[in-house]
């Protein structure tokens, strides 16, 4: 059919239909009968399927797309959704790109054991994570810190930067403070673990933990194992806006996509290890099934 359409005008249908071995009157048929049921939700259904795959960037998969839809309320198989996408040319965007910054090596591992640090955490403010990734703009290189929470994966505080000094690791870390500082939650007794980076060991860094009641905690030197949940999310910084919507003129512009990006990130993305629900709702269902006690409570509990 749309062989034939396309071509008609210039060598005719009988002639086509003659070459392809198909009779004439089943060209006519096939054009006079109503689209099929199936075909008019495809074209319904490819629309929502493009709508959502623009909205996150254009780096939703098949599940993430389907997971959104569902969300918005639409009823559709996760087949179907695969389907569409194929037909579309739509698809995810990978990660694995670039040089691998960390190989295993095939001797006995004789790191201690990280799990005895807990890298999991029950609740909000429990532990953060923090690292700092580079990016490569016209005018040069920028550099980027970041604070998450490993319970809700959200990204508390970031900062950007021309310079890898100690302001650049102690702007994203004020951030987090401030961030959940706002919201009425504190961050007292949360520990903050990054790897031996100078600016995380640096005097004006460790004194501001302190004061914000925070247990620092350091992993050991050049081992990115320690740190995975913060590389993570690096190479998705990267994959997704600054390879993604590269490339860039400079910090400024950077700056301004990145705020974007932490917004989506944290307000919209679905988030396969939490559920396929973004962080801030992640953090959310927790608070609603943990409300913190009233202070009256508290006291009344204390004098008790």
């Amino acid at each position: 059919m749309q062989y034939i359409d396309a071509h008609r005008d210039e060598f005719g249908v009988e002639p086509i239909c003659t070459t392809l071995q198909i009779a004439p009157s089943t060209y006519y048929a096939a054009r006079s009968r109503p689209p099929s049921a199936r075909s008019v939700s495809d074209v319904a259904m490819t629309g929502l399927i493009e709508q959502v795959h623009a909205d996150n960037y254009g780096v939703y998969g098949a599940r993430k797309v389907h997971a959104e839809l569902v969300r918005q309320g639409h009823r559709v198989a996760r087949c179907t959704v695969e389907r569409l996408m194929r037909t579309a040319g739509l698809r995810g965007i990978s990660r694995a790109k670039g040089p691998r910054t960390t190989v295993a090596g095939s001797g006995p591992d004789t790191r201690p054991d990280l799990v005895e640090r807990q890298f999991t955490a029950t609740a909000p403010d429990q532990l953060w994570v923090a690292d700092i990734t580079y990016c490569r703009t016209f005018s040069g290189w920028v550099y980027a810190a970041f604070v998450l929470d490993v319970f809700s994966r959200r990204v508390v505080g970031w900062q950007l930067s021309r310079s890898l000094r100690t302001d650049l690791a102690l702007d994203a870390l004020e951030m987090g403070i401030w961030t959940r500082k706002r919201a009425g939650h504190d961050v007292t007794g949360v520990t903050h673990h990054s790897d031996k980076g100078v600016q995380y060991v640096a005097v004006r860094y460790t004194q501001r933990l302190a004061e914000a009641g925070a247990v620092a905690s350091v992993g050991t030197t050049g081992d990115s194992y320690d740190n995975a949940l913060a590389e993570a999310f690096n190479s998705l910084f990267k994959a997704e806006l600054v390879r993604n919507r590269g490339p860039w003129k400079g910090i400024d512009d950077l700056e301004i996509a990145t705020a974007e990006y932490i917004d989506w990130f944290n307000h919209r993305r679905l988030h396969g290890e939490i559920g396929l629900i973004p962080p801030t709702e992640h953090e959310d269902n927790h608070y609603h099934h943990n409300p913190a006690p009233t202070r009256v409570a508290a006291a009344h509990h204390s004098l008790h």
